[in-house]
């Protein structure tokens, strides 16, 4: 009888529950646009609490700085053009080091959910029998925006809004052409451009066939929320001239609509 109430305590002990259901879980994790004042609490407190850390190449360094030193981190970045084996590796490392019984915290710049693929990780990681936790973050679509006193919306001049990718990965099965960018125009007030600096040229002409004006406002947001930040306003006839003559990089969005032009009545933040 005895054994058995000991069994039955060991059971229910708070303390080595939390702790077996803490072991081997993997935590997708947005660490949001650059600013490290704009990480999320909860993303902080795993930053701070993980094994290790699997991060990449959008994460601020701001936040890099604060990996503690006894984490493991693995840098797991992709830029447009890499293997897209990459993936694969990085899939493969959160199931090795969650089963080795470790804290994963796979750490990403932005939001997980938006354009972070963050959805395929949560699907390998659930056909492979690993926990995880989803943590939002605040994505550079909006922050890079509100930096550059851009506001998506607007009473007066939007009411809706499309966040659309302007690369679409080799490997992510959706083709070159599964954006229609002619029907855009005239469908939503605000288009929002990520990873589009590289196409900015044609997206604009497929905008103009679908019918929007060479004069709409146009601004071209780099290294937003960051010491970096350069803004560019310009027009849908000039963005892709403005881009180049500036040599505007990635990481870079692109706001489209009549909301850009409010980047000179109330942009506020300057960079360094």
């Amino acid at each position: 009888m005895t054994a058995s109430s000991s069994s039955s305590n060991n059971n229910n002990n708070p303390k080595k529950s939390a702790t077996v259901a803490k072991k081997g879980k993997v935590y997708i994790c947005g660490a949001g646009p650059g600013d490290p004042g704009l990480i999320t609490v909860r993303a902080m407190e795993l930053v701070k609490s993980c094994d290790v850390i699997l991060y990449d190449r959008l994460v601020g360094q701001g936040i890099v700085d604060q990996f503690p030193q006894d984490a493991e981190k693995v840098y797991v970045g992709r830029a447009v053009g890499d293997p897209t084996t990459h993936q694969k590796r990085t899939n493969e490392l959160m199931v090795r080091y969650a089963r080795e019984g470790r804290s994963v915290l796979r750490l990403k710049g932005g939001d997980p959910f938006v354009y972070g693929r963050g959805a395929e990780e949560a699907e390998y990681l659930l056909e492979h029998g690993i926990g995880f936790e989803i943590v939002p973050g605040i994505t550079s679509a909006i922050a890079a925006p509100a930096y550059a006193g851009i506001p998506l919306t607007h009473r007066r001049h939007s009411s809706s809004v499309a966040i659309v990718t302007g690369h679409e990965g080799e490997d992510g099965n959706k083709g070159d052409t599964a954006i229609n960018w002619k029907k855009l125009p005239g469908a939503v007030d605000t288009i929002v451009v990520l990873m589009g600096i590289g196409q900015i040229g044609q997206i604009a002409r497929d905008l103009e066939r679908g019918g929007m004006k060479k004069s709409t406002k146009v601004a071209v947001i780099e290294s937003g929320t960051t010491e970096k930040q350069r803004v560019f306003p310009c027009t849908l006839g000039t963005v892709a001239a403005v881009v180049e003559r500036n040599g505007v990089r990635p990481p870079a969005i692109v706001v489209i609509g009549r909301v850009a032009g409010l980047h000179k009545k109330i942009g506020w933040f300057t960079g360094a």
